[in-house]
């Protein structure tokens, strides 16, 4: 097994006022050339949007974008029609393919608060979609809820990679095993909140691990703790 662990206090950090990123790949103004991406996941940015604060309308191709929305409200309208405001634990994927824009805002009282998640696509220029699902975090309490994946279904998002993503909520002292499936040989995990283990490792708040050349990565959780899992091929 091999493992790389970045701690919180050692991502880039964009801070414009109504916009503060902290960028565990390079983006943007960061550019960190052993930081290029971790496999197919090119990006991940812990983002925090204060009141009143958003993106422009703006245009992405041929990339899988995935939002998971941690506080706050934030709006959402894209070129394809879609118009709605997403609520906390809100997923919200793009697959970009031939093209399309968007606009995110902050539309709550609150500070906004979001992972933004960027994976290659499996094919190239296909016809743009988008999709929502709610992940309520009542109903996930000690469980690895899967909120996006490959395959379509109506209880997560779909998107056009060989990839899965997992949400995970566990009291202090719960343990878990997660295997790889066969065609993806790299697990990413950032904590959200807490302390946990990850095959033998200490990984705390706003921290991240990735694992390859393992085929089973075993969690512990030191404290009450919340994670996303993310695995993803090495490659095409």
């Amino acid at each position: 097994m091999n493992h790389r662990i970045i701690r919180a206090a050692e991502r880039g950090l964009k801070d414009i006022g109504w916009l503060q990123s902290n960028f565990t790949f390079s983006f943007s103004s960061y550019a960190n050339p052993e930081r290029s991406g971790f496999g197919l996941l090119r990006v991940f940015n812990d983002d925090f949007v204060q009141k009143g604060g958003g993106f422009g309308l703006h245009a992405h191709q041929n990339m899988e974008i995935i939002s998971v929305l941690l506080a706050g409200r934030m709006n959402h309208k894209d070129s394809l029609g879609y118009s709605e405001v997403i609520e906390p634990g809100g997923v919200q994927i793009m697959s970009a393919g031939s093209g399309l824009r968007h606009e995110e805002y902050n539309v709550g009282d609150d500070e906004v608060n979001f992972l933004q998640i960027w994976i290659e696509p499996k094919l190239g220029n296909i016809t743009p979609r988008y999709q929502r699902r709610q992940f309520p975090e009542e109903k996930r309490r000690n469980q690895l809820v899967t909120i996006v994946s490959n395959e379509e279904g109506t209880a997560h998002c779909w998107i056009n990679q060989n990839a899965r993503l997992s949400l995970g909520y566990f009291e202090a002292g719960h343990e878990l095993r997660y295997d790889l499936k066969p065609l993806n040989k790299a697990v990413f995990i950032f904590v959200i909140d807490g302390s946990v283990q990850v095959n033998g490792q200490s990984v705390d708040k706003r921290d991240s691990i990735g694992l390859w050349n393992t085929d089973t990565v075993a969690v512990k959780c030191l404290t009450e703790a919340r994670f996303i899992v993310i695995e993803a091929p090495i490659n095409h």
